[in-house]
């Protein structure tokens, strides 16, 4: 194997845990600290360990020596413990595979501590903690290779490895630094980018929230400017508006405070006695609009683990959204609920012959507050939404413009019972 081959290989050793971590904190979103600690740490130690495992390689009789780039990381880091752990393991290998004296090797990364130390206020770029650390290593490593490594080769050669593996040592801990340092700027550039848009998303809503609650309370305000007291008709006409209004902003803030704070407490539950109470529920409703609905329910329990309130929240909304999607021009509107059961889930089908959606207004369905309803606040699909997805479920809808929805509630069964 060339000693460029060489080079490359202990290049890739050391690389891999670090871009791992690097890949593992941008996936994993907001690690605290102590998590983001151990996970340098294991990269780190598995960098270590690649290349004292397989890639103790010689060239020409001499050692490449690029096990200190991992303590390097450590100092430049600041990780002064794993540091000194790190230091005891690379002076027990050298002692015993290098044989070189263990007390020179102690002097030596006692060196680096104390050098350490003495930058420690200092903000250290890549190129500083590189340059202190190539200083003392040379002259360590040039009374290392007369006294231990290879005492009995001449002079030239001697000088010769050392000028090349200083030479190499330089660039490849740069290299290595630099990768990881940019690479670490990446990782805190994402999550800049990410706050920024959590924060706009926020800012946004915020927004939308102050804008939809204005609208009725300015109706109020109107409605009010216009009434006289003494005018009974006035007063029985504009009254009514004025609840209508208000109730339409306490449902708007009641919907908001429900999407911040889910909270999901799962017990035994029994999903066809769920339906039969809403069937009961919403009979009235059905009528009222001229709908026939069909509630195909199975005569046999079925029991799962979720919570019954918050998904009767949830049919609730679906429901109410199918009736509202009547379309005025059918002689005939039903709705029908029906449910299917595999041996891992359980499936709540509701479908309606109603206006439908197009594609665009399906893509956007699920979004917080947009809605179609002159009324409506663009929150109810959203928590639906929400609320299946932390009982381990999903929501799936399919609509065609002009000829209905279909809207499939996925919810999975407990293990025992599959």
């Amino acid at each position: 194997m060339s000693y460029i081959e060489v080079i490359i290989k202990s290049i890739i050793f050391l690389l891999c845990p670090l871009s791992v971590y690097l890949l593992y904190t941008i996936y994993k979103k907001n690690l605290s600290l102590d998590e983001k600690d151990l996970g340098f740490e294991i990269a780190i130690i598995s960098s270590l360990y690649f290349v004292l495992r397989f890639d103790t390689s010689y060239y020409r009789g001499y050692p490449i020596i690029l096990f200190d780039i991992p303590l390097l990381i450590c100092y430049y880091k600041r990780k002064i413990p794993l540091a000194i752990f790190i230091s005891l393991i690379l002076i027990t290998y050298q002692s015993i595979i290098l044989n070189i004296n263990p007390f020179f090797l102690a002097l030596e990364y006692s060196c680096y501590l104390i050098v350490y130390s003495l930058f420690s206020k200092k903000r250290l770029t890549p190129i500083n903690v590189v340059n202190n650390f190539i200083i003392i290593k040379s002259f360590m490593l040039s009374l290392a290779v007369f006294w231990f490594i290879n005492p009995t080769e001449t002079f030239a050669s001697n000088l010769i490895y050392l000028f090349t593996i200083i030479i190499t040592l330089y660039f490849v801990t740069n290299l290595i630094i630099s990768i990881f340092a940019k690479g670490e700027k990446i990782v805190e550039l994402r999550c800049d980018l990410e706050k920024i848009e959590k924060e706009k998303e926020l800012r946004s809503s915020l927004f939308k929230v102050t804008h939809e609650i204005k609208n009725p309370i300015a109706v109020c305000k109107g409605y009010l400017d216009m009434l006289d007291v003494n005018d009974k008709k006035k007063v029985k006409k504009y009254i009514p508006i004025v609840k209508d209004e208000i109730t339409r902003t306490l449902i708007l803030m009641d919907d908001f405070l429900d999407y911040t704070k889910i909270k999901i407490e799962k017990e035994e539950m029994d999903v066809t006695m769920l339906l039969d109470e809403l069937q009961e529920y919403l009979e009235a409703l059905f009528k009222k609009n001229g709908i026939i609905s069909i509630f195909d329910i199975p005569d046999d329990d079925i029991y799962i683990e979720a919570d019954y309130n918050r998904l009767k929240q949830v049919f609730i909304n679906l429901l109410k959204n199918a009736i509202e999607a009547k379309d005025e021009n059918k002689e005939k509107m039903m709705v029908k609920v029906k449910i299917e059961s595999d041996e891992k889930n359980m499936k709540i089908i509701i479908e309606d012959n109603g206006v439908g959606m197009d594609k665009d207004v399906l893509n956007k369905v699920s979004e917080m507050f947009f809605t179609t309803k002159k009324k409506g606040s663009g929150l109810g699909i959203s928590l639906s939404k929400e609320i299946v997805e932390q009982h381990g479920g999903t929501i799936v809808y399919n609509s065609v413009k002009s000829e209905g929805t279909r809207v499939i509630v996925t919810l999975p069964k407990p293990i025992n019972m599959t």
